[in-house]
């Protein structure tokens, strides 16, 4: 008999997570390692946030809170949406959970059943596949090429809805390519989805505070009100407020869904992290002006990347509207050779490559649904991003 479940044999550990724990170990190994493989923003928590962890501690609220989050934070979550995206939700419409990861796989374990489908745009976050196969539904991949801006169109859309589809995953700004719908792009799949309204919708906005070049974003709900009563809005602290650690997400959505999501909380994580919650409270009702500093930032590390890969053969990149990733396509350098007479077959190889040649850490496209690729995070500061730019040209140049 097997100790695993079959839930738990449906899955992968996390590529991106096990691409930094491996760069991890070769650092302590004492190798000279660059990572570009986290999504985690190398900006400081805001010091408004910090002050009100450490005030929380001080003034002992740092017992249980409610399964899905305190008043303060639900009522501070609800200030965001309506200042942010315009949205209106009670506080009983508001879920608070343990990180933005945790939210979506509350959800789908709350809704999916065996049989049901959930459309996955490809390339997607990783986790997204997993936790839908975790809960024994089957993710439906659509593949949104690189000519195609990495966008899943209407038409694909259209031709993806099955009988048996329970969710969309639609995640803009997106991860792992930084692909980003315009106003009319989004318009044109809430045309489908209003003729499919047995559909519901999980819009990860992660990163919507990481857009470039006047790029508007705008929330599937904010577009199409009057979806709202089947799309679930998810969002967090750990993109915009580089929060990552302190693992608070949350979520917007009608009742049923939040009644349902609290219910499976109440029975694993308990709560959130009471200091954490207090932290993230201060993040959302503090000043937000430093949200654009931090996005023009990302901006110029995004063409120092851009520039620098452009100058290498064999690869060809898509200039990202949002978040913090550029996913090279890398089909020049499959099928070549490297110095030590290897030949580099897959997306993986070229990351496995990159690594142990040049000591610098990406994630390769597989894992992400679009090959031959690999993802670049830029969360990093640009003399970072230079070298480690240059580590890759010098290893490019070298493959024969």
């Amino acid at each position: 008999m097997s100790l695993t479940s079959k839930a738990i044999d449906r899955i992968a550990p996390s590529a991106t997570v096990g691409v930094n724990t491996r760069a991890a170990e070769l650092k302590a190994e004492g190798m000279n390692v660059i990572s570009l493989a986290a999504g985690e923003p190398d900006f400081p928590v805001p010091d408004f946030a910090q002050e009100a962890a450490i005030q929380a501690i001080r003034d002992g609220k740092s017992k249980y809170t409610a399964p899905d989050g305190t008043p303060e934070l639900k009522d501070a979550v609800r200030a965001k949406f309506k200042r942010d995206n315009g949205i209106d939700y009670d506080r009983s419409e508001i879920t608070i959970n343990v990180g933005g990861k945790h939210t979506i796989f509350n959800a789908m374990m709350a809704t999916l059943d065996v049989g049901d489908e959930v459309i996955v745009p490809a390339p997607y976050w990783v986790s997204y596949p997993d936790i839908v196969q975790f809960c024994g539904a089957t993710p439906v991949i659509v593949e949104c090429p690189a000519d195609a801006g990495f966008k899943m169109t209407p038409q694909q859309l259209e031709a993806a809805i099955t009988p048996k589809t329970k969710w969309l995953v639609f995640n803009s700004p997106s991860n792992p390519t930084g692909a980003a719908y315009t106003k009319a792009e989004v318009a044109g799949l809430v045309e489908v989805l209003r003729r499919h309204p047995h559909v519901w919708i999980l819009a990860d906005d992660i990163y919507e505070h990481i857009v470039y070049d006047d790029f508007e974003f705008v929330s599937l709900v904010q577009q199409a009100p009057d979806l709202k009563d089947r799309t679930l809005t998810v969002n967090g602290a750990s993109k915009a407020y580089s929060m990552t650690g302190w693992r608070i997400g949350f979520a917007g959505g009608p009742k049923p869904l939040i009644d349902a999501i609290r219910k499976l909380q109440s029975q694993s994580t308990t709560n959130p992290c009471a200091i954490a919650q207090a932290a993230a409270c201060a993040a959302l009702q503090g000043p937000q002006d430093f949200l654009a500093d931090r996005a023009r930032a990302f901006q110029e590390r995004r063409d120092l990347v851009l520039s620098m890969l452009g100058q290498v053969d064999g690869l060809k990149t898509v200039k990202p509207e949002g978040a913090f990733y550029v996913y090279p396509d890398c089909s020049g350098l499959i099928g070549k050779r490297t110095p030590d007479g290897k030949t580099l077959d897959t997306d993986e190889d070229v990351a496995t490559y990159l690594l142990e040649s040049e000591g610098v850490a990406v994630v390769h496209g597989a894992a992400f649904g679009l090959s031959p690729a690999f993802r670049i995070s830029y969360a990093v500061s640009s003399e970072v991003l230079e070298d480690a730019c240059e580590r890759i040209q010098r290893a490019c140049a070298a493959l024969t």
